[in-house]
């Protein structure tokens, strides 16, 4: 074994008389990089830190301080993907989400003030009123991802945390949560055996009918469809809540919630899978407004891989979906809210809002997809093409016009900068907290099919100083990375460059036993490392001659 040695020292201003960092490193944070070769990937990472940020606020209520961004759960939860890296309060705004659950077990939403009447648009039963600080706090009853997504939230926070007396408190209300919207007629279609909704785009908060500006109910006479994504969302938190009952002990508990989330997985594909997605809505008790749904991509899709809910072969048969309808449209990107869009959708023409604008979370969503199941490549010219983007404006937009302009009206570009930063960071980087505070990880990394050759990745968890540093390395014999964390175990997944076979796999400097596996025509060296003792793991790739 001939060592792979780094040549130059990150963080640095300057290499080789070409800028590859910032004067005050304002590109560091966490998750960030450091290269040798120019700053755009860092500079990109930290515009999202700050379009997150930005959305940061406090609501007072009921004498307490919550942190939100925004003061809607749907969108603090899909933020958090990203803000738990550096955000010092995830709990507050949660725990009261979690805290005000109603009886029968479904969770509120939002909080607004009274003169912003979002509680008229539902029953008395779907909102809390409090007078003395001028807000309300409200379910638009229609929605029907609340519950996953306080699952979701959960996992975040307690990633962060480690706190079983905190999980053990909360779970049951988690529990209750999924088992309302698995049983509840409002929510809960017995005959397809899956989640429903009235008939909305994907996962949005209005219908097509003219009062849905002001009416967000479920009435006896409301068209009712199944959206994959609300079930994917259950999915998930089916297999989360198993994995909490597992942490806690239940052993038996986890298994039954993991028996339910294939039955729940049996339905979905039974009925809303078309051979290469998953189609828009399943209507239940009216026609919809045309007969287009069962070749509607939209954007759930991309969520639904990275809930885990499709394998492999499926994986890449929905991103091949949308690298296809690239080749083929006339929009200036393929990260559609919905394709084909409706003529018309309540007030929304074609093209405009959700009705087939192009959206940052679904890029993000992609991305992360494309990574990490066999389209590195297609997954790292999302990630540029969203850099340069980001280049011309100087900051990212909620949602883009079919030719690229920013549409900056209609919703905070905080989700869709999470969902980016998400792909960098669980995607090309590849760093996956298995546990808590990242005592096990699954390491990915993904650097061989970027321009980089030499690199320094930080990521972790600012409010607890859990950090996993990893320096990188890539020459013509083979590549190095360094792995500083806190990990006692590691699960690598570890991808080759494109025309490199693996001669030999050296941790610390001793020859290790590994298996090559292959999606298509990616490679990547696995192995697994248990009970480490150090802080710091070498892991060298040897390609053969």
């Amino acid at each position: 074994m001939k060592k792979i040695e780094f040549q130059h020292k990150l963080p640095a201003m300057k290499i080789n008389g070409v800028h590859c960092g910032t004067y005050n490193n304002r590109e560091l944070g966490f998750p960030s990089i450091l290269t040798t070769t120019d700053p755009k990937l860092g500079l990109f990472l930290h515009q999202m830190r700050s379009n997150i940020f930005a959305d940061r606020r406090l609501v007072f209520i009921d004498g307490r301080i919550l942190m939100t961004d925004l003061n809607w759960i749907r969108d603090h939860v899909h933020v958090m993907k990203a803000m738990r890296h550096w955000e010092y309060d995830l709990k507050s705004f949660l725990d009261f989400i979690i805290e005000t659950q109603r009886e029968d077990g479904q969770f509120y939403e939002l909080i607004k003030q009274v003169d912003d009447k979002h509680w008229s648009f539902v029953n008395e039963d779907c909102y809390v009123m409090y007078p003395e600080d001028n807000l309300s706090l409200v379910r638009l009853e229609l929605e029907a991802d609340i519950e996953y997504l306080v699952v979701e939230g959960a996992v975040y926070l307690y990633k962060t945390t480690g706190d079983d007396a905190w999980l053990k408190k909360v779970l049951p209300k988690l529990e209750k949560g999924v088992d309302y919207m698995m049983s509840d007629e409002k929510r809960f279609d017995k005959e397809h055996g899956l989640v429903k909704r009235p008939f909305t785009i994907d996962t949005w908060d209005f219908t097509y009918l003219p009062d849905a500006g002001e009416n967000r109910r479920i009435n006896p006479n409301s068209p009712m469809s199944i959206m994959h994504g609300d079930n994917s969302g259950v999915y998930q938190a089916m297999n989360q809540l198993a994995w909490f009952n597992r942490r806690l002990g239940n052993e038996e508990k986890a298994r039954e919630w993991e028996v339910r989330a294939e039955v729940l997985k049996g339905n979905i594909f039974k009925h809303l899978w078309n051979g290469k997605f998953f189609i828009h809505q399943l209507h239940l008790n009216h026609n919809g407004l045309d007969n287009l749904e069962n070749e509607r991509l939209s954007l759930s899709n991309t969520y639904d891989i990275n809930r885990g809910l499709t394998d492999t072969e499926q994986s890449r048969s929905i991103i091949q979906e949308y690298m296809a309808r690239r080749e083929r449209t006339d929009y200036f990107a393929e990260w559609f809210s919905i394709d084909p869009p409706y003529e018309k959708f309540c007030t929304h023409k074609k093209g405009r809002y959700v009705n087939g604008a192009i959206s940052p979370f679904t890029a993000g969503e992609l991305a992360k997809a494309a990574f990490n199941n066999g389209y590195e490549e297609y997954g790292w010219d999302i990630i540029q093409r969203f850099i340069q983007l980001v280049e011309r404006d100087g900051t990212v937009y909620f949602l883009y016009d079919t030719d690229g302009t920013p549409q900056p009206e209609g919703g905070p570009s905080a989700w869709g900068a999470a969902a980016l930063v998400s792909a960098v960071d669980e995607g090309l980087a590849g760093i996956n907290d298995a546990g808590t505070n990242y005592d096990e990880i699954v390491f990915a990394p993904k650097f061989p099919v970027t321009h980089y050759t030499e690199l320094r990745y930080l990521t972790g968890y600012e409010v607890t100083k859990a950090m996993v540093d990893v320096r990188y390395i890539l020459t013509d014999e083979g590549m190095r990375y360094d792995v500083y964390s806190p990990a006692k175990k590691i699960t690598a997944h570890v991808l080759l460059p494109k025309d490199k076979n693996c001669s030999g796999l050296w941790i610390d400097g001793y020859n290790t036993e590994y298996k090559i596996a292959t999606i298509e025509n990616s490679n990547y060296v696995d192995f697994e490392l248990t009970d480490i003792k150090s802080s710091k793991v070498s892991i060298q790739i040897d390609f053969a001659n």
